[in-house]
């Protein structure tokens, strides 16, 4: 049991609001942990490290994950077991954005397991959990005896009504035209994460210094207040290095034969040359240190990165081009006949196969989470398959890489899809990554707006994105900013900086960088290089395709919408659903009812078939007054009259005195079962509505 007189509570203000944060309550048995509460929101971190490094180890084996648990907005879990399944999509985003802040300040040569783990209990909708999530995951890490070098803080940034707002409430957020995940130390920018409706370059980078100015609080009371008070002293580790002599040596033996063979821009035979020097070198010290092979290739790595740094530096790129310079770009649309629309687009040795599907809104995903967000209308999947990069390797689900590249592509589109009112269709955009080598994400940017064009979806302006790559001199603070970075220099390199846009301005940003933070002065470099690489591909797309398609796929379902009275939905639906399946049925439509009376009607070819179910349901729902005129049919003949069904489940009677203009004997000499009539009401009664005959089909 938790000794509760070491517990300890620290309190300050977040942008406002109280910042309360127990520590010593609860999962006293790991590393660190906090439960940390503003408003109504209340989120539990904990961290933990294994007492040995894993063998074998060649990169830091950080484990971080979100938990929503539904109990924290008073929901019963979907399905049959009635628990919390898999991660949603939105659990495993958040957290990537735990992860990503925290990962540069962990020491070089730490291999030992570090797991952390956030867990959502209580959601206020005004206060999001996903930020104190970020700022709960630095106080244990600095509360902890696990080296890290934090403290590190996180906001979120909205800009409403041209003023930034720190942590928006819900009438924020839904007016707020940025929203900004961001992370830092006192001193710089570690991570960033936003989505933006066509932004300036101004009014994001404002958003980015506004909100570091509030991180530089948080860090400042964490490292002043909560660390002395119950900081527990850092683990003294043995952290895996090279030997000086080791590497000495490689160096001497290895540098001018690795130097050699990474001087060309051919990608394929630096590749051969360089596995071949490698294995030269391996081969050398194979008798002098045999059981030391690991700090050799190790040592191999860190030539190869100097060397191609170096050469950033001079200004020469692995690939010869300039550091301002975009890959040649090719691309294409339509290229698959019964696909609602698709593209592909190539920069360099990139590539990405983007297709786009329409469907009903009802065809809309639903979303159960801890947000108010119901459902998503529009859908961007990103699938990278082992053939992309030439590896031999099985397909798998989609992994958090995947989703996270597929989440940053559909929130650069958000902002230009258009209004269901405008156009009432459920998009699914696909994109498969062909081939890689660096920023396929943006790719899938590219390649998705034009498949979206070559569906006809009228998009209010084309969207394009770059990323941009980083090396910088940690002791002279000289730094070089790349253009629309390729593989290589995205591994070897310190920043990926990805921007996504229109020609007005930015709709997306995400930034992962390898150092600790990046100042101010990088990052407005990097972002106004970016705009001019974004204006060059942009151009590109629209050379190969100019304006959205003026006509839809034949295989694209054609969808009317109109409104009815809400009131009126049940005589529409009919009991156990018998009227609106045999509308269905009749016109071989599909047919969605939304509660405030707006129906979607759709049908594949034709579009007759539509308007035919639309005139049915808007007859059913419309009250009948005298002169009103259907098209019906007759159900049933009896000795007064003919019943003429005009609407499923609605009918009225013809007297055998309003078949003709002059006297009529029997019925049948008229009309029969099945006759397809033309009807005039001319009377509304209590028994019902009585019709005149107009006109008899043949």
């Amino acid at each position: 049991m938790p000794n509760l007189e070491n517990a300890r509570t620290f309190k300050t203000d977040y942008a406002g609001r109280e910042l309360v944060v127990e520590i010593g309550k609860y999962a006293e048995q790991a590393n660190g942990a906090c439960l940390v509460r503003c408003g109504d929101t209340a989120v539990h971190v904990s961290v933990c490290m294994s007492e040995t490094a894993r063998e074998g180890m060649d990169f830091f084996p950080l484990s971080v994950d979100y938990e929503e648990k539904m109990f924290a907005v008073g929901k019963i879990p979907g399905g049959f077991k009635k628990r919390e399944g898999r991660a949603s999509d939105k659990a495993i985003l958040t957290s990537r954005l735990i992860d990503r802040p925290i990962r540069p300040l962990f020491p070089k040569g730490i291999f030992n397991d570090v797991v952390v783990v956030a867990t959502a209990l209580s959601v206020d909708p005004d206060v999001s959990p996903e930020p104190l999530a970020m700022v709960g995951s630095s106080i244990a890490l600095s509360i902890s005896d696990i080296p890290w070098a934090g403290p590190t803080g996180s906001v979120v940034v909205g800009f409403v009504d041209g003023k930034y707002v720190i942590n928006p409430n819900v009438e924020e957020r839904a007016k707020s035209s940025i929203h900004l995940n961001l992370a830092g130390t006192s001193d710089a920018i570690l991570m960033i994460e936003a989505g933006a409706n066509e932004v300036t370059d101004a009014e994001m980078v404002g958003a980015i210094m506004y909100g570091h100015e509030e991180i530089k609080k948080v860090c400042a009371w964490i490292a002043d207040e909560i660390v002395p008070a119950v900081g527990k002293p850092k683990k003294e580790m043995e952290l895996y290095h090279i030997p000086e002599d080791l590497d000495a040596a490689v160096k001497e033996y290895g540098y001018d034969k690795l130097y050699a063979a990474l001087d060309t821009f051919d990608r394929q035979e630096r590749q051969a040359k360089q596995a071949e020097a490698e294995a030269e070198i391996i081969a050398h010290f194979a008798d002098i240190y045999p059981d030391q092979i690991r700090e050799v290739k190790d040592s191999i790595y860190y030539i190869v990165k100097g060397i191609v740094r170096a050469k950033i530096f001079d200004g020469v790129r692995p690939d010869g081009r300039t550091l301002d310079e975009v890959r040649p770009i090719w691309c294409e649309h339509g290229v698959l006949p019964r696909v609602h629309g698709s593209a592909v687009f190539t920069r360099g040795q990139t590539q990405a196969l983007t297709t786009c599907t329409l469907g009903m809104l009802g065809e809309a995903q639903r979303m159960e989470g801890l947000d108010e967000e119901e459902e998503k209308r529009y859908m961007h999947q990103y699938n990278f398959p082992g053939y992309s990069t030439g590896e031999a390797k099985a397909l798998r689900s989609p992994g958090r890489r995947e989703i996270g590249h597929g989440a940053l592509a559909e929130r650069a589109l958000v902002p230009v899809i258009p209004a269901p009112e405008q156009f009432p269709y459920a998009i699914r955009v696909v994109s498969d990554i062909m081939s890689s080598n660096g920023s396929s994400s943006m790719a899938s940017v590219c390649g998705s707006t034009m498949a979206l064009m070559d569906a006809g979806v009228p998009i209010t302006a084309p969207v394009a994105g770059c990323a941009m790559g980083l090396v910088k001199d940690q002791e002279t603070g000289k730094y070089v900013i790349m253009t629309d970075i390729q593989g290589l220099e995205d591994f070897l390199g310190d920043m990926d900086f990805k921007v996504a846009g229109t020609e007005k301005g930015i709709t997306a940003i995400q930034m992962d960088i390898k150092i600790k933070g990046i100042s101010e002065q990088i990052m407005l470099d990097a972002i106004a290089k970016a705009q001019n690489a974004r204006r060059h591909i942009l151009g590109k797309m629209l050379d190969c395709i100019p304006a959205v398609s003026e006509k839809m796929s034949d295989y694209a379902p054609k969808i009317l919408t109109f409104k009815i009275d809400p009131d009126k939905i049940g005589d529409v639906v009919g009991k156990q659903g018998k009227v609106i399946n045999k509308i269905i049925e009749q016109t071989g439509t599909k047919v969605d009812i939304e509660d405030d009376g707006t129906v979607c009607v759709a049908c594949y070819g034709d579009v007759a078939a539509a308007k035919r179910a639309q005139a049915i349901i808007e007859s059913i729902a419309h009250d009948p007054e005298v002169g009103d005129m259907f098209v019906g049919v007759v159900a049933r003949v009896l000795p007064i009259g003919a019943i003429v069904e005009f609407a499923p489940g609605k009918s009225g009677m013809i007297h055998i005195s309003k078949l003709a203009d002059r006297r009529v004997e029997k019925v049948e000499d008229v009309v029969n079962v099945g006759d397809k009539v033309k009807v005039e009401i001319i009377k509304i009664g209590d028994k019902g509505v009585d019709f005149k005959l107009l006109e008899k089909f043949n």
